[in-house]
């Protein structure tokens, strides 16, 4: 069975094929932006991650020092990418009538680094 070619129908033009690349390229670059912008936020959301369990870390690690030799210092031996420090506050010299002996404020900051920007996670306890 033969089909009538009807007259004026030569097949695809040249703008029909450009049209279609055009769309084609926009749906490309539209899928590839949110792909790009799902991993970005995903790693952005790892790093933190890493950072809230380094700062948790060196806590517990605080906890089980003895109270005297807690003092500021810089955290050594992170991941790459990673830096921090400990920061302590003595309130033993402040008459606390709750607590009896030494009361120490320990912050830990990380830093890091997300899109060439610096991202800093703090974690705060109290020892005694």
């Amino acid at each position: 069975m033969k089909t009538k070619k009807i007259r004026g129908e030569k097949g695809y033009t040249g703008i029909d094929i450009a049209i279609s690349v055009v769309v084609l390229f926009l749906f490309i670059s539209l899928i590839a932006f949110l792909s790009y912008g799902f991993n970005s936020a995903t790693r952005e959301i790892e790093l933190k991650s890493k950072a809230i369990e380094i700062a948790l870390t060196q806590i517990e690690k605080i906890k089980g020092e003895p109270i005297n030799d807690v003092q500021d210092t810089e955290i050594v031996n992170l991941p790459q990418g990673f830096s921090g420090k400990i920061q302590v506050i003595d309130y033993s010299s402040i008459d606390i009538q709750a607590t009896s002996g030494k009361v120490k404020k320990i912050t830990i900051s990380i830093t890091y680094q997300v899109k060439q920007e610096e991202q800093k996670v703090e974690l705060s306890a109290i020892i005694t």
